[in-house]
């Protein structure tokens, strides 16, 4: 037999025992035909919501759903069906065919962020929801098991919590779901929950829960926030207390005086601001409302606001200095934020000046424990690139890949890029 022909019989013979191996998800059917064979048979649904574009779904796919352990979990337990929700030139049939169906669960379940895994019963309801990928196929198992049990489902759960639920141990495993499905709206309202039936909310655990619900300053664990931010930090992470209090202030005092009817809109892991951008605002009239709450804390808080609202009026000067006074660090100091400037700088602007300085601000993330943050790395490699400092860029990309320690299709072909001169922006 010819050799390549037999070299690309094993390639197909290696393909398809890999694909037997995991998760077999359903093709040519709609939403309305997976629904009624999930009740032909008495199964649940399991639904793969991705995107194109999105890293982490592209990493579920590749390595996760191939695993023998989550094929033989999922293909006994469900009808599986993966939905791709953005829209390219290059869509197969399948993905064209669900075109209408993807819009309806976008729309239906509020799908925001990539990837999110849904789960039906076999009566075609939604009782189960993961936003997020994993890295480990026994931690994806896990999360989808309660989806199996009435008992455990995520959407029997948020029931019950509207239906007056609130004994602490039940509201303490609610807290718990919500934070393994992902649901970052609920997170804060169920923990907040819990925090208001406890005496001692400086207990380890509590303490964990006042840093991820805060999110007003009517919330229980505002005063502990404010008057033991010490405490909280020693738990949560250096200054952590500080950044949370400024975040309430920057909402509650300072973004009506800097946007008109201005809100901020939870979007998944990302969050951004309505109203329009209110010109000339007066700084001095913003710090003696702040101060009238927070005496002691109005310089920095001025500080730490100054950078975006310059980024909404797009004036890049003035956006340029004020973040520059950021890097001092003021009291409410994110090194996210930064970061965040920093990546600003590089989408948004192609002089070598601003890039230069956004790549100091970038540089000045990679310290202590950041050293090797893969995001920040990143911010860091491209603005030197696109500062034209490209030696020097590759040679941090190439740390990146080197820290992420696995092979990664898309950091591949960005380094392949960036050798070859090519833009990467």
């Amino acid at each position: 037999m010819n050799k390549v022909l037999i070299i690309a019989l094993l390639l197909l013979s290696t393909t398809l025992q890999a694909a037997e191996k995991g998760i077999k998800f359903e093709h040519g059917l709609t939403w309305a035909q997976i629904k009624a064979k999930a009740k032909k048979e008495n199964k649940y649904v399991f639904v793969d919501g991705f995107t194109s574009w999105c890293v982490p779904c592209k990493m579920m796919t590749q390595e996760i759903f191939p695993q023998q352990k989550v094929g033989d979990f999922f293909n006994k337990n469900f009808i599986n069906v993966s939905v791709q929700f953005d829209v390219t030139k290059n869509d197969n049939a399948d993905v064209k065919l669900f075109y209408k169906d993807a819009k309806y669960l976008a729309s239906t379940y509020k799908i925001t962020a990539y990837p999110t895994f849904l789960f039906f019963n076999p009566d075609g309801e939604l009782v189960h929801t993961i936003v997020g990928g994993t890295t480990k196929a026994d931690e994806f198992i896990a999360k989808a098991k309660p989806a199996l049990d009435p008992a455990t489902q995520y959407t029997h759960l948020k029931n019950q919590f509207k239906q007056g639920k609130r004994d602490p141990a039940f509201l303490l495993k609610l807290v718990n779901a919500a934070q393994q499905t992902g649901d970052f709206e609920f997170i804060p309202i169920a923990a907040n929950a819990y925090l208001a039936t406890q005496k001692d909310l400086l207990a380890e655990e509590n303490i964990k829960l006042v840093a991820i619900a805060t999110k007003k300053s009517t919330d229980p664990g505002f005063a502990v926030l404010l008057h033991d931010g010490d405490k909280v930090d020693a738990v949560a992470g250096k200054g952590q207390s500080a950044i949370i209090i400024n975040n309430i202030a920057f909402d509650e005092l300072i973004l009506p005086q800097l946007r008109k009817d201005g809100k901020r809109v939870d979007n998944g892991f990302m969050f951004y601001y309505t109203g329009d951008v209110i010109k000339d605002v007066n700084w001095d009239n913003v710090k003696s409302k702040i101060e009238a709450k927070y005496p002691n804390q109005a310089a920095d808080m001025i500080i730490c606001a100054k950078p975006a609202y310059y980024q909404w009026c797009k004036d890049k000067p003035q956006f340029i200095a004020a973040v520059n006074a950021y890097t001092a660090k003021p009291k409410g100091f994110d090194t996210n934020m930064l970061n965040s400037y920093a990546w600003d700088i590089y989408l948004e602007n192609d002089e070598k000046e601003y890039l230069k300085t956004a790549a100091d601000w970038s540089k000045s993330t990679l310290t202590g424990s950041n050293e090797e943050n893969l995001n920040y790395l990143n911010t860091y490699a491209c603005l030197l690139y696109k500062a034209g400092e490209k030696d020097a860029g590759i040679a941090a990309f190439e740390k990146l890949i080197k820290i992420n320690g696995k092979e990664n299709e898309e950091l591949s072909k960005q380094l392949d890029k960036m050798k070859k001169g090519e833009k990467i922006w």
